[in-house]
């Protein structure tokens, strides 16, 4: 019986990071996770609303996006002018100074 009892605590502890996209912890205590979109979607049209999941450590304040490696400056949520084509999107969780912190989240997409 407390076998039972302990796997079933055992699978849905495992179920809760079924709909997370690739997180990261940083010493700091920081996670971050991408919520939507998830890895491999297809997205129609140009533009595609990132949301994500910073629970903050002791030096997280915000986080920085990336697309293909290249800095998002003003990123509000939103990554627009994206190509045809298979794309990264990365958030890195980022200090008051915005120094990069270990906490980061990656998902590929593609757009049609």
């Amino acid at each position: 019986m407390i076998r039972i009892g302990l796997m079933s605590v055992l699978v849905g502890l495992l179920s809760l990071g079924a709909a997370v996209v690739g997180w990261t912890a940083d010493k700091d205590g920081s996670r971050l996770t991408i919520v939507s979109p998830t890895e491999g979607a297809v997205i129609k049209g140009d533009s595609v609303k990132v949301q994500y999941k910073l629970s903050k450590g002791t030096e997280a304040t915000h986080i920085h996006c990336y697309v293909d490696g290249e800095y998002q400056k003003g990123f509000k949520g939103v990554v627009k002018g994206l190509a045809r084509g298979s794309h990264e999107i990365k958030v890195v969780a980022a200090s008051h100074d915005h120094d990069a912190l270990g906490a980061e989240a990656v998902v590929t997409i593609e757009v049609e």
